[in-house]
């Protein structure tokens, strides 16, 4: 079976935009256009990828899975044509990070903000992903450097472990707020908003509960650092939350405690065994393992 690129890449780009018309404004082709290379391509898998609900496209089962099959592709051959463009433009080398949404509100860029000074030319290429992607892209080739939570499952992989102290926030006025250290014992039975079971912090925070012969009272279930503690403002709990969150919240609402035993968020700096670092990417991880080495518990 001969798919051409083009297919996928319309595919691609409606899966990320949501939207015929968003994928057409992405790639800078029309919407009739996108809409061929979608039946061109549901004709060569045979597969049924859409279904229209209300005027909108929703993807199938069978898109989901296709779709997790080809973004490294897509996106692979995306940084193919940006390093060409590059090169025509003799830009003075590219910056390429991937980073959880955990640090990408404020540290990662200040910190490629501090890096580019004095780098008018420099070229920066950012995402923010889940730690099991990130891992993926950088073996891949698709970043240079990456930072994810442990465990980093790939021998290929050079990993810099660094080890985060979480904090307990509490909303605003929460008499629990005149303690200068928060214990199980002190929030038995508390309201907890915390992240899915299946997370570091998650795991260490209930041993820490059964350990004590507390209850640990979970309220609120969610997925990022940056919504526990957005449910913590409106009032639905304490939360353990990380450093880095912490202090690039400037809108306030909360108030933070050092909790013990202490909990941490275990990350590591990533960078592929078989590929060589850009001279761009050695100098950029050097500022950021300092920087990181500053806020590690």
């Amino acid at each position: 079976m001969a798919l051409r690129f083009r297919q996928l890449q319309a595919f691609h780009a409606v899966i990320e935009t949501g939207t015929v018309t968003g994928a057409a404004a992405l790639l800078g082709i029309s919407q009739p256009g996108i809409s061929n290379l979608l039946a061109q391509l549901e004709r060569q898998t045979q597969l049924k990828l859409f279904e229209r609900v209300r005027g909108r496209l929703r993807p199938t089962p069978e898109a989901g899975v296709l779709f997790q099959e080809i973004d490294t592709v897509v996106r692979g051959l995306d940084h193919v044509a940006q390093a060409v463009t590059d090169l025509q433009n003799q830009k003075a080398g590219q910056l390429q990070v991937v980073a959880p949404h955990a640090l990408s509100i404020g540290f990662m860029p200040r910190e490629i903000a501090r890096f580019a000074q004095g780098r008018p030319n420099l070229s920066i290429s950012y995402q923010a992903q889940y730690s099991t992607r990130i891992q993926e892209w950088v073996q891949a080739g698709l970043f240079e450097i990456g930072i994810c939570e442990v465990p980093v499952l790939s021998d290929a992989l050079t990993a810099r472990p660094f080890r985060f102290e979480c904090q307990c926030v509490l909303p605003t006025g929460s008499p629990l707020a005149d303690h200068a250290t928060l214990t199980p014992a002190l929030l038995d039975g508390y309201p907890f908003v915390v992240m899915g079971p299946e997370h570091m912090t998650y795991r260490r925070t209930r041993e820490a509960f059964d350990r004590a012969g507390a209850q640990w009272n979970t309220r609120v279930h969610t997925h990022l650092h940056q919504n526990t503690l957005s449910f913590v403002k409106q009032g639905f709990g304490a939360a353990l939350v990380d450093p880095f969150t912490i202090a690039f919240d400037y809108e306030g609402g909360f108030v933070a405690r050092p909790f013990a035993p202490q909990v941490t968020l275990d990350l590591a700096v990533i960078t592929s065994r078989h590929r060589p670092l850009s001279a761009v990417g050695q100098e950029f991880l050097a500022g950021l393992l300092e920087s990181l080495a500053s806020h590690a518990a």
